[in-house]
């Protein structure tokens, strides 16, 4: 198992009116989701070697040290058959663009378009730059490409015109790009072996461990969510960045499974997808995690090299060595309900002008902020509160209460290994009143 591969592999198609051939898969059930898992025993994958994912709501888009293919339902598509410079070729990096064309990054042969009917091969230019190794391809708010190279620093093509960006000519920190992202002043962040460099079109900025709270230099991967703060995989944790103030999370203070994040991806709902060496993670942002390793899931043992979420709330994991794991239905724990199990609606100003004196002096359920933080496999979990205590019940399916814990106080672990898994509602009664939180143990 390799300490961090040296090229991380990306690629982008879109279907084509082609025969699929049928394969079977392995289809998993658990309490919270379910799991599939592709590999060249049980399918027609083109390889365990997951270099590249790109996911949309029909299927998925796998990228291998073998080339293409394809996932639709239950059938595969190798595009090595179409284009001949995909035969055995490792495919590093997956885009699509606006128009709809796919643009796939290679080690040997550059960047190659495809819009579904025509392959475009830039060989000339490839030679010339030497982007040999592609490891990332962005577009910015201009319409400009952004092609991260591996042991080639960075190319952008306007449509007409390439120019690349080397540490001997630009504030570029290394010419090992690892991955690019844009963010909403369109600025570009370029992770590298050697820490993060910005680039807002005039003036380069850099981020190392010398200068910055990042835990380590090396950063494979970064992604930025709707408030346009930064999330960084290094191979020393998990880091966020505001803007102002840096957070790092490691396996010594989360359950992050790792130092060594490979990934991330975020969903629509703003939960961090992680993937790892030692398996994978889905994280609030906040202080709510789940983890997934072979123990405890259907995911493929060892390095989770790639991850990738579709508009449809499916995710995909893509293991080195292993194949491909699927996971849809999934619901994050410790989602309020109301007494319905609705989602809980939040109180209006409205509202609050209806409630008489008496209301106000004796808060009601709706003024205690309660969050539970499950730490499931170590057979615990903690609940925030702003009292300075509750009582505590886990009420189970059939409307008994299995479990109370009186006097419970802000953070204490309550055990809960013994509990036979599956869906339980949690009550936190305080001064303030009741609250009711469905939580789903695995």
């Amino acid at each position: 198992m390799r300490k961090m591969s040296v090229i991380l592999r990306a690629v982008i198609a879109l279907a084509i009116p082609f025969t699929f051939h049928l394969s079977p898969f392995t289809l998993q059930a658990q309490d919270n989701g379910t799991w599939a898992v592709y590999d060249t025993r049980n399918s027609d994958i083109c390889g365990n070697n997951i270099s590249a994912l790109a996911a949309d709501s029909k299927g998925v888009w796998a990228g291998t040290y073998q080339g293409l293919c394809r996932l639709i339902g239950p059938a595969w598509m190798d595009y090595a058959m179409f284009n001949e410079k995909l035969k055995d070729q490792s495919v590093n990096c997956l885009m699509i663009d606006a128009r709809g064309v796919l643009w796939i990054g290679t080690d040997d042969y550059g960047v190659i378009e495809w819009d579904g009917t025509n392959w475009t091969e830039y060989t000339d230019i490839t030679r010339k730059l030497k982007m040999k190794f592609v490891k990332e391809i962005v577009i910015d708010q201009d319409g400009v490409t952004w092609i991260g190279v591996t042991l080639g620093g960075l190319v952008t093509y306007d449509g007409s015109n390439w120019e690349k960006y080397t540490p001997d000519d630009c504030g570029l920190l290394s010419d090992f790009v690892l991955d690019i992202a844009i963010d909403r002043a369109n600025r570009k962040w370029i992770t590298t072996n050697a820490g993060v460099s910005v680039f807002n079109g005039q003036r380069w900025t850099g981020y190392t461990t010398a200068n910055s709270g990042l835990p380590d230099n090396i950063v494979p991967a970064i992604a930025i969510d709707k408030n346009n703060v930064k999330w960084f995989g290094t191979l020393g944790g998990l880091a966020r960045y505001d803007g102002q103030k840096w957070k790092v999370w490691t396996p010594s203070n989360s359950p992050l499974p790792s130092e060594q994040v490979n990934d991330i991806a975020i969903d629509e709902n703003g939960l961090l997808w992680i993937a790892t060496n030692k398996g994978a993670a889905v994280f609030d942002g906040v202080d709510n995690w789940v983890t997934f390793t072979s123990r405890n899931s259907q995911i493929p043992e060892g390095n989770i090299y790639k991850v990738a979420v579709a508009g449809n709330g499916t995710v995909w994991f893509g293991n080195d060595a292993k194949g491909l794991a699927k996971l849809s239905g999934f619901q994050m724990p410790g989602k309020e309900v109301a007494s319905n199990d609705a989602p809980a609606p939040a109180p209006t100003s409205k509202d609050n002008n209806k409630r008489g004196s008496s209301e106000r002096d004796n808060p009601g359920p709706g003024d205690e902020n309660v969050r539970i933080n499950p730490h499931l496999e170590d057979g615990y979990i903690t609940i925030s509160i702003e009292s300075a205590s509750a009582t505590i019940t886990f009420t189970n399916k059939s409307g008994k209460v299995v479990k109370t814990v009186e006097g419970y106080t802000n953070n204490q672990r309550i055990k809960i290994s013994r509990l036979p898994k599956g869906m339980y509602i949690v009550g936190v009664k305080t001064v303030r009143g009741e609250k009711k939180i469905k939580f789903n143990l695995k």
